[in-house]
């Protein structure tokens, strides 16, 4: 995760603000130069372009996944970049797979969803592990996102954990292994072998 030292130079009129007090304004005169940015509370984060294991495992996740709630007619699934604004937490974050129902899907030309998505899905890399965990951990129980998947291309694991109706806090609902089969309860049916959402070593 990069800091704000690695920005480019500001506008002497216009310079960064502190972290804190970051805004989505600031946020639309940076820079489109590859990097992901995101503010969460006021705190910009900056993160660089994915690798490759990185976005094997993201089109594995979203192909499959899509096709699933395709035939279901639950929703549809967005890949990254396209911004999502977390009301009073984060505008924007970017995640790299989210999952919105039917009735509260993005209209034709919009540039962003504003609200909660029903599943948010990080694929991790060693320099967002803290970013995944913790920040946006956090974020994503608070603002009321449904199921949080966690990926992880080095460990070929990943996590699910989910909010329970009424429910507050994540509980998880699985670790799952290159031997197992991930399932959710977002989506009864579900199945996705782990191991092929990995690229083979």
């Amino acid at each position: 995760m990069s800091t704000l030292l690695e920005l480019p130079p500001a506008d002497a009129q216009h310079p960064w603000p502190a972290q804190g007090k970051w805004t989505y304004e600031d946020y639309l005169r940076l820079p489109d130069d590859g990097r992901r940015y995101e503010i969460i509370e006021g705190v910009l984060y900056v993160t660089n372009p994915p690798s490759y294991e990185h976005q094997f495992t993201s089109v594995k996740l979203a192909s499959q996944l899509d096709r699933f709630v395709s035939d279901s007619q639950m929703g549809i699934v967005l890949t990254a970049p396209f911004e999502v604004h977390l009301p009073g937490i984060a505008r924007p974050v970017q995640p790299d797979l989210l999952f919105i129902a039917s009735a509260r899907q993005p209209r034709p030309g919009d540039a962003s969803f504003e609200g909660v998505p029903d599943l948010i899905v990080e694929v991790q890399a060693a320099e967002t592990l803290r970013l995944d965990y913790l920040v946006k951990f956090v974020a994503y129980e608070r603002t009321g996102v449904r199921e949080y998947w966690l990926a992880n291309p080095k460990t070929h694991a990943a996590t699910v954990h989910y909010l329970p109706e009424g429910g507050q806090e994540y509980i998880l609902h699985g670790q799952f292994g290159p031997a197992d089969t991930l399932t959710s309860p977002t989506f009864p049916g579900l199945a996705l072998s782990v191991a092929g959402l990995f690229a083979p070593v």
